[in-house]
């Protein structure tokens, strides 16, 4: 795989130079010895790089050695093992960029991690276009992890609802556990945010960890009985109420997400013009609500795609919105997918 800053030589032609920017999946810009930039297919291109890592890995590491780095990349990897403290159902469904500062670069793998003492049978879905399609099952060992799949850029326009159902146990129970079902609905949007990817316990990089099995605090609470829960109401009833006038916050950034699957939960039917006419009128209608509201700036997020929405979004802006200046938004966090609009300066 191809990343910013390995060297390359041209397949077909004379020369070579640098990796310096990703233009689209298949193409990458190239700066050669004069100090120009030349875009050219990821196809086309032999890895210098590359090839230097894999022969240094073979002349440096030996086979226990690697084995030994595998085993520190997950560190729920220990299969079957049983640890002190993890007598909670605590599983996660986590996504581990292949670069994380660059999410959008690579792929993205998506993982089942099972950080307790349970073994755990697991069935792994897509739900889109009200229907449930089977991508994986299986079992997942005691503090251990599976992967799910991979997936990259294009899949981002269309992303599905990830829902796991999880069946667990361990040798000796004195009570059956139920089934835990769990639907996530990811924007797209989170993908081009760095800081949704952050340090955590299972991965030697950064990942978005989502929890898939309740908050223990919030089962506990499930349990309490109904003279628990009259004592506490009697309790809150007694203290002397607080008169404080709250002042409502308004936020200086609001951020509108105007991919199709975010606005409408199916947009079966419905044509590219239909949907980019539904799109035009979130953001008339955001732009009112903000500068009525007070805010500072807004952000559209459009993706990048061919380009249609963006310069449609400018249109509408120029056309209806004169006053108020917009370019790109920060390409550390958004890359080319955004706009923001400025609604109070300072």
């Amino acid at each position: 795989m191809i990343k910013i800053g390995d060297k390359v030589k041209f397949l077909n032609d004379v020369g070579g130079g640098v990796v310096t920017g990703f233009i689209n999946k298949t193409t990458v810009n190239v700066e050669d010895q004069d100090g120009f930039e030349v875009p050219y297919p990821i196809n086309q291109l032999v890895n210098l790089s590359e090839a230097e890592r894999q022969e240094k890995e073979k002349s440096e590491e030996h086979p226990e050695s690697i084995e030994k780095k595998e085993q520190k990349a997950v560190a729920g990897q220990k299969q079957g093992i049983k640890l002190a403290g993890k007598d909670s159902p605590d599983f996660y469904f986590c996504l581990v960029p292949d670069d994380p500062k660059n999410p959008l670069a690579g792929e993205t793998t998506l993982w089942l991690v099972n950080d307790s003492n349970f073994t755990v049978l697991y069935q792994y879905a897509h739900h889109q276009d009200e229907k449930y399609k089977l991508v994986k099952f299986g079992s997942v060992l005691p503090n251990s992890s599976e992967v799910l799949e991979s997936i990259d850029q294009n899949d981002l326009t269309d992303l599905p609802d990830f829902v796991f159902q999880i069946l667990y146990f361990t040798e000796i129970e004195k009570d059956l556990h139920h089934l835990v079902v769990k639907k996530f609905k990811i924007s797209p949007v989170k993908f081009y945010k760095e800081k949704s990817f952050q340090p955590n316990l299972f991965f030697n990089k950064n990942a978005m960890v989502l929890q898939i099995t309740p908050n223990i605090l919030t089962t506990e609470i499930d349990k309490l009985t109904d003279e628990d829960l009259k004592k506490v109401v009697e309790q809150k009833s007694q203290e002397k109420p607080v008169d404080k006038q709250v002042k409502k916050q308004i936020p200086e950034v609001v951020e509108v997400d105007l991919h199709i699957n975010m606005m409408m939960d199916n947009a079966y039917g419905l044509s590219k013009l239909d949907m980019l006419q539904l799109q035009k009128e979130r953001v008339e209608s955001e732009m009112k609500s903000a500068i009525q509201s007070g805010v500072k700036k807004i952000i559209f997020i459009h993706g990048v795609g061919q380009g249609v929405l963006k310069q449609e979004i400018a249109k509408l802006l120029k056309s209806k919105f004169p006053r108020y200046q917009f370019h790109d938004a920060s390409f550390r966090e958004y890359g080319y997918g955004a706009t923001m609009v400025i609604l109070k300066k300072g």
